[in-house]
């Protein structure tokens, strides 16, 4: 069975950067579809810029012509602070227990995971798949973290293979191209009045001027 990737993140906006990342590992991994899953009030960082009707608006737009990208929504519906954890036992439910799911993210998140809430559970929920830039590794990396997160790591390790005969907890490394893009770096250029042409779809950059997302006030 493919296993369904898993997508969150804040896309305050969405741009090629994200895009680029889901489809390198929708790729590499063998994965059915991924699912954006918008944060609607995130727990670990300050709150986005913009609202997640905006951010969620963003991504839809972004997506529209990747049949196997799609848009989830059940963050942004949230009023109360967003876990990784509740999706993932919400998509659990939805989706059956030998559904293979994947939770897709960088490998400096990754290297954080042990202050997310209840992050230890998150592997009896899903694999971690970790994209790292080409010419470096999460092994090198991994030895200063938490010792608890290295224990999961070095027992963890698997092969793509693994990713669709088990329904959840292998921790899989893909080496990724990253481009040099970020959101920051957006929003700073719309506030100095300076071109994102090329950075995002141009959908989302319309969208952005006709909604005056992110102009200085």
């Amino acid at each position: 069975m493919k296993p369904i990737g898993i997508l969150g993140g804040t896309f305050d906006p969405v741009h090629y950067g994200h895009l680029r990342l889901a489809e390198e590992m929708r790729e590499l991994a063998g994965l059915q579809q991924i699912r954006f899953i918008p944060t609607g009030n995130p727990p670990h960082r300050d709150a986005p810029q913009v609202s997640a009707l905006h951010r969620s608006a963003m991504v839809k737009l972004a997506i529209v012509d990747h049949p196997d990208f799609v848009l989830d929504e059940r963050e942004v519906r949230r009023t109360a602070k967003c876990y990784t954890v509740d999706t993932l036992r919400e998509l659990r439910t939805e989706l059956g227990e030998a559904q293979p799911l994947c939770l897709l993210m960088g490998g400096d998140a990754f290297l954080q995971l042990h202050t997310w809430h209840q992050w230890e559970k998150l592997l009896d929920l899903a694999h971690i798949v970790v994209g790292y830039r080409p010419g470096f590794t999460l092994e090198e990396r991994i030895h200063s973290a938490m010792p608890e997160l290295r224990k999961h790591y070095q027992q963890r390790l698997c092969n793509v293979d693994f990713l669709s005969q088990h329904p959840a907890g292998g921790i899989a490394e893909l080496a990724i191209p990253k481009l040099e893009i970020s959101a920051t770096l957006i929003r700073n250029r719309v506030a100095e009045n300076r071109t994102i042409r090329y950075l995002l779809p141009s959908a989302v950059a319309n969208y952005i001027y006709q909604h005056h997302l992110y102009a200085p006030c």
